[in-house]
């Protein structure tokens, strides 16, 4: 295969040659700073922060630093395969776009743009249920392949509608995330008094649904709530949720419908009731592949398995919902030793860098899915910040590889830090 390091690399010092740079920083604690200076507070607030003191945001990381790679010399890698076949599909790369709701506080083009970036760099996305746009028109743009994220709503009509959705638009898979059945202690948001979905944001997937546009109208025919008091605050709140509502704005301003969409939408999201028994349905619900998403446990993901789920993403949230958790590289071996091969093992939270991939994929990852750093470059440059992201993770991982002596990521050595004695922990 051809080395995709060297071919990043040669791009952007060649490039240099004629003062061109990189759209976006290439590590990132820069692109992150610089991201910051550009993103409005409340979006920062949004995509950076974790539940309660932050320390599972902060463990993910230390969870990657406890693992260093050794190199091994003179093994003749001058060719690397990173492929991997994820149900019956053979992916150039080991990465997937993690699922981030509300990009539309990042970018106004949103989703669409993730979904552009992702296929010039080659990578499949997880679209979010809390996406800025339907995923029919997500769809299109994401012609590297898509997924779709769900979570499970108290309507099991909408849920079923939701996944008739995602098989109708070509989806790949279904990624069920379990982590969020009721939302995490977020002190950055809390501090704002900020939840973009109760301005409008990150509902598009509900207001392009017929049996939420139901739920709503219901919502609107009934008891009516006080309307709130009618402050500056206020009233530019009602005009973000009318200007988010599909419609006219003019329209939206006169109708009920966009208010009670936003109340809708926050009594049905999450069903805190979600059990093994709902789990057990969607093999006669949906002909796509299901992921779990928020598997920490060995018993979890073995009793995924006795349901009939398709796959498992060891996931944290990104440390936004349990303050204290486990991290979810400390999580994944694990996880991989009790599925036993038996079916694919993903990763989120906590992945920055090429050599954060190599190592998760080093501890048994199937593949492994990127999060913030993309939303980062969403921010800064739109579709070419989100391909520019992902193609230097992708050179990166590709390089480490090569000066790691390792023709695929299973070749790769780790051993713990301030360990003396080195220890052998790929799969190969």
């Amino acid at each position: 295969m051809t080395p995709s390091g060297r071919v990043r690399q040669d791009e952007v010092y060649r490039g240099g040659i004629t003062g061109r740079r990189p759209v976006v920083p290439t590590a990132f604690p820069a692109l992150e700073r610089r991201a910051r200076r550009v993103m409005s507070r409340r979006a920062h607030a949004y995509v950076a922060g974790g539940a309660g003191s932050e320390e599972t945001v902060r463990a993910n990381r230390a969870a990657f630093e406890r693992h260093r790679i050794v190199p091994r010399m003179l093994r003749g890698v001058g060719e690397r395969d990173t492929s991997v076949e994820i149900f019956g599909r053979r992916h150039e790369h080991p990465l997937l776009l993690a699922p981030i709701g509300a990009c539309d506080l990042v970018h106004r083009r949103a989703d669409l743009a993730v979904a552009e970036g992702a296929a010039h760099a080659g990578v499949t996305m997880i679209v979010s249920n809390q996406a800025g746009f339907p995923s029919e028109e997500i769809a299109p743009r994401a012609t590297a392949g898509w997924w779709s994220q769900l979570y499970w709503s108290t309507s099991d009509d909408l849920v079923d509608s939701f996944l008739a959705r995602a098989e109708a638009a070509g989806a790949g898979a279904v990624v069920v995330t379990l982590d969020t059945t009721t939302l995490g202690w977020r002190p950055r948001d809390l501090d704002l008094g900020h939840l973009p979905f109760a301005r409008g944001l990150g509902i598009a997937q509900y207001t392009s649904d017929p049996v939420f546009a139901r739920l709503t109208q219901e919502t609107a025919d009934g008891p009516r709530r006080p309307s709130p008091t009618p402050t500056p605050a206020a009233v530019r709140t009602l005009l973000e949720i009318s200007r988010h509502h599909p419609g006219a704005l003019l329209d939206n301003l006169r109708s009920p419908l966009p208010r009670a969409a936003v109340e809708t939408f926050l009594r049905v999201y999450s069903r805190p009731t979600l059990s093994w028994d709902d789990i057990a349905t969607l093999r006669s619900r949906t002909r796509l592949p299901v992921v779990l998403k928020g598997v920490l446990h060995p018993d979890d993901a073995r009793r995924a398995l006795d349901h009939g789920v398709d796959g498992v993403l060891v996931s944290n949230h990104g440390g936004r919902q349990v303050d204290g958790g486990v991290a979810a590289l400390d999580a994944l071996p694990g996880v991989v030793e009790a599925v036993d091969g038996r079916a694919p093992v993903l990763l989120d939270s906590g992945v920055r860098s090429g050599s954060d991939a190599a190592r998760a994929l080093a501890l048994g990852a199937t593949a492994v899915c990127l999060g913030r750093p993309w939303v980062y470059g969403l921010a800064l440059a739109g579709a070419a910040g989100v391909s520019q992201v992902v193609r230097d993770v992708l050179a990166e991982l590709d390089l480490t590889l090569a000066l790691a002596g390792a023709r695929t990521a299973a070749d790769v050595e780790l051993t713990p830090f301030a360990t003396a004695e080195p220890a052998a922990r790929g799969r190969g």
